[in-house]
């Protein structure tokens, strides 16, 4: 329409319709938008606080569960003097606690922080809830190096032979994974993880191989290794791993908002100023790293980094911010009370964590598909 020409479009007076309610409709559409979204930002922050509240009770009871009941219990009272006389008491209760128990329970809260955060990393890198640090070769590749150390009986490196062969052929698995699906260096996600499944076939047959292979004893040990356990955790184990996993965690907490970012498409987040590139390899080396730990010490543990991630983004909402924190304590929690179950409900015998994870994990995850499944077909 030129300067000169005059509007003839009907004004609200002219179309027969009232201006006072045209005009009152848009601030309540508006206000009505408002509420609901404020509704909404209520109702998942109630919720992140109550799982953060759950969480930690839950901890403290598998804390004090696990400190006391075993193969030799002890009543709440004996542990809180065993505690309180320091690893140098004269007690026996002392010594279970200082020497046996506490190394396990503290080892477990760490294995099991390192593979529910490096879950949540992976889930958030592929935006896929089915996503866990196997998916990159991690567990396989350090399979290979455990079952090849225990068959050829090494011993280099005295009791951390075993760990250390299984990390850093955990490390290297990831890292040819990575390579192997880098073309034009660049890695996109469907690539990795086809690499990924690729690589993992073989290392199985590598571990079959080495199975067959070794004489009963260490067959024995490699199969419970697979299976994962906690079984003769030492101080020295904790000060071993502890200091990468807890470096790596701090990390995935400080990285949590480029994962937000990423969660909005490639496009999207090159288009606001993130590397995706450089974040990529960053996010694929933190869960290598906690993933290569955890199972260096603790064996194969199935299930904690793709259940936990999987179940508290349902409950608080995809904020990796949080989900970062929660899945340190929801991993924990799992893994410490795998390991009470493993270790009390056969007397003396210790079971496999695995096992116990697998059973809790399988289940609730085929509940938590169906209820998705669910929602998709009423939306």
């Amino acid at each position: 329409m030129s300067l000169g020409e005059a509007d003839t479009r009907p004004g609200p007076a002219a179309s027969g319709e009232p201006e006072g309610p045209a005009l009152a409709r848009l601030p309540q559409s508006g206000a009505g938008t408002s509420a609901s979204e404020s509704s909404a930002l209520a109702r998942r922050a109630r919720a992140r606080l109550l799982t953060l509240v759950a969480l930690s009770v839950a901890l403290l009871v598998s804390l004090a569960a696990s400190l006391a009941l075993g193969q030799f219990s002890l009543s709440f009272t004996e542990v809180g003097q065993a505690l309180r006389a320091g690893p140098g008491g004269q007690e026996l209760a002392s010594s279970v606690i200082w020497q046996i128990r506490l190394p396990r329970i503290v080892l477990g809260l760490l294995v099991g922080a390192a593979l529910a955060v490096a879950g949540t990393l992976l889930q958030g890198l592929f935006g896929n809830p089915l996503a866990e640090p196997s998916v990159i070769g991690v567990t396989s590749g350090a399979g290979v190096g455990a079952a090849a150390g225990i068959v050829f009986g090494l011993s280099f490196a005295g009791l951390a032979t075993i760990p250390l062969l299984a990390f850093i052929t955990g490390l290297l698995t990831a890292v040819a994974v990575y390579r192997l699906a880098s073309f034009d260096r660049e890695v996109r996600v469907l690539t990795l993880i086809l690499t990924g499944i690729a690589v993992n076939a073989v290392a199985g047959a590598a571990i079959s191989i080495l199975i067959f292979l070794a004489p009963t004893s260490a067959r024995e040990q490699i199969i419970f290794w697979q299976m994962g356990s906690l079984n003769g955790a030492l101080w020295s184990h904790v000060g071993t791993v502890a200091a990468p996993i807890v470096a790596c965690v701090l990390v995935a907490c400080l990285i949590a908002g480029r994962l937000d970012v990423l969660s909005l498409g490639e496009r999207a987040a090159e288009h606001v100023g993130l590397n995706v590139s450089a974040t990529r390899v960053l996010i694929v080396g933190l869960s290598t790293a906690l993933a290569a730990s955890a199972v260096a010490f603790a064996g194969v543990i199935g299930f904690v980094g793709l259940i936990v991630p999987h179940i508290l983004r349902q409950a608080i909402g995809p904020s990796h911010g949080w989900l970062m924190g929660l899945s340190c304590l929801g991993g924990g929690v799992l893994v410490t009370l795998s390991d009470l179950a493993a270790r009390t409900l056969i007397p003396f015998a210790d079971l496999p964590i695995g096992v116990f994870t697998a059973l809790v994990g399988g289940p609730t995850f085929f509940l938590l598909l169906r209820r998705s499944l669910r929602r998709g077909d009423h939306a």
